[in-house]
């Protein structure tokens, strides 16, 4: 064990104030530290205090991952304790404003960056990461960062706030996370342009070049770290579908902007469906704005929760319409990429989204587009007249790319919207009663997702975990929560819905035959026990 210097240089080990006046003898600590020895609580009000005081978002983003950096169960009991405060600082919205300026921002070394050089040693690198019973790794090639484009690997803020919200979520262990960046270059003229940039300054690899990096990174990842889950995070649409169709039935992987945003949008969607008059979710149109993998992700598990309850498959796909940049994806179109066609219906062409809004009259609009701005008044108050409580999503990351904000939502409807974002709004008051709107965030469900397929060693992660996800974390939201407007339950009971995602998730891959630790008499209380709790 480290002593000294070295160990207050340990993010893991370290305590800070808090080492004991014994510890700090043992340890050879006496005189490097301020001689009052301070509890965690008495840490973490200083810390809070400190996060607070800073005046910009970024400046606290700076503040946490500092912290991180030095002190990890500080860092994480200060992220638990204030979660609804904490998260949208590590993670969406100000993550992405922190993967925008990552080359001027980037301190220490968290996570492996692997880059095009690497190719034919990245077993060779992987075994340079000091732990070697990683179970979670999250990996991104920076090409489609949130709703903000290519970011190369300034874009390794995502995997790094992502293993965040696994530990605080759901209380995966931060030694067995492990952030990854495919450096394959960037086509961001400003990225290529800026010399303090930290990735290679070249085009992005594409083609067969491409495929085989990211092939030999599947296979040195199953080398080095057997029993890791792989999330695919953030990759461009181009190759997010190929590659988790690729994968997805020879390894334990998922892409999260596909398979996550789907399970937390149809738990919303079931949510609001008891808000509604008594119609089932087949019973009515869902549109669109936005055809790429989060919408046709959606779309695809939304078909799988209809089809459970009945619905053939094809009834159930005729209700799911999409919007792209061309107009209403229709049958006649013949420019439609293959992950589109199956939710390609017959129907004359629609130019935008109003007229299929009047054409096709939604139960809900569901906004994936990361196109800001685009549910406007005419839109929201047509909802309206269809519906007695419309449904309007606008899911679309960050903040500054959501089709509408709350208060617009619910202004236009009267007060009468039944609404979602992907990024936190503040509550929004109409008359007496105040409505809290419901963030739809993945930290929902992935962190859940991850820690039970940890915790029965589950081969593959399937669309049916996902379902079991979207159902719990439906089933966990409650009447109170609805009355004030939310769709999900409140984020300071994540890790207990996660625990209980986990269950799930765990449940169904005992069913399936995909787990590999053996079944205890109480799934529950064993993935309960692995959680990690930060204490010293």
């Amino acid at each position: 064990m480290d002593t000294g210097v070295a160990l207050l240089h340990d993010p893991a080990l370290n305590k800070g104030t808090a080492f004991s006046d014994e510890e700090r003898d043992r340890l050879h600590l006496r005189g490097l530290l301020p001689p009052r020895v301070l509890s965690l609580e008495q840490q973490l009000e200083k810390t809070l205090a400190s996060f607070r005081a800073k005046p910009t978002d970024l400046e606290k983003y700076i503040y946490l991952m500092s912290l991180q950096d030095r002190n990890e169960r500080l860092f994480y009991r200060l992220v638990i304790d204030h979660l609804a405060e904490t998260m949208p600082i590590i993670y969406t919205p100000t993550v992405g404003q922190a993967c925008q300026r990552y080359a001027h921002l980037w301190r220490r070394p968290r996570g492996l960056f692997i880059s095009a050089h690497d190719s034919g040693r990245m077993i060779e690198v992987m075994r340079n990461w000091p732990f070697t019973h990683v179970r979670m790794i999250v990996v991104t090639d920076g090409e489609r960062i949130l709703g903000l484009g290519d970011l190369g690997a300034n874009g390794m803020g995502i995997p790094v706030g992502k293993l965040s919200l696994y530990t605080a979520c759901a209380g995966v262990h931060p030694d067995w996370c492990l952030p990854i960046t495919l450096d394959v270059g960037t086509d961001n003229e400003a990225l290529l342009a800026d010399p303090l940039y930290i990735g290679l300054p070249q085009r992005r690899l594409r083609g067969a070049a491409y495929d085989a990096l990211v092939d030999e990174f599947m296979s040195a990842a199953a080398a080095v770290f057997p029993q890791a889950i792989v999330q695919f995070e953030d990759f461009g649409n181009s190759n997010a579908f190929r590659i988790l169709g690729k994968f997805r039935d020879r390894a334990a992987c998922f892409n999260d902007d596909i398979q996550g945003t789907a399970a937390v949008t149809l738990a919303a969607l079931w949510s609001a469906m008891r808000m509604t008059p008594a119609e089932p979710l087949g019973a009515r149109n869902l549109l669109f704005l936005g055809a790429g993998e989060a919408g046709t992700g959606i779309g695809e598990l939304v078909v799988m929760a209809m089809m459970r309850d009945g619905v053939p498959e094809a009834d159930a796909r005729g209700r799911c319409w999409f919007v792209d940049s061309k107009g209403l994806v229709v049958r006649s179109r013949t420019d439609l990429a293959d992950h589109k066609i199956p939710f390609a219906h017959d129907h004359p062409p629609v130019p935008d989204l109003l007229s299929a809004v009047r054409d096709l009259r939604p139960a809900a609009i569901i906004g994936v587009s990361g196109q800001p701005s685009t549910f406007t008044r005419e839109i929201v108050e047509l909802m309206s007249e269809i519906n007695g409580r419309p449904i309007v999503f606008a899911l679309s990351n960050p903040t500054s790319k959501s089709e509408c904000t709350a208060a617009e939502a619910y202004e236009w409807s009267g007060g009468r919207a039944i609404f979602a974002s992907g990024s936190p709004f503040p509550p929004y008051s109409v008359g007496e009663h105040t409505l809290e709107p419901s963030q739809a965030n993945n930290a929902y469900i992935f962190p859940g997702v991850g820690l039970g397929a940890i915790a029965c060693g589950a081969r593959r992660v399937t669309d049916e975990m996902f379902l079991a996800a979207a159902r719990t974390l439906a089933d966990s939201t409650g009447t109170a929560d609805l009355v004030n407007g939310g769709l999900l339950p409140r984020l300071d009971r994540i890790r207990a819905i996660s625990a209980s995602i986990a269950t799930a998730v765990a449940g169904v891959a005992y069913r399936q035959g995909l787990a590999t630790e053996p079944e205890p008499e109480d799934l529950y209380d064993s993935v309960a026990r692995q959680m990690f709790v930060p204490e010293y």
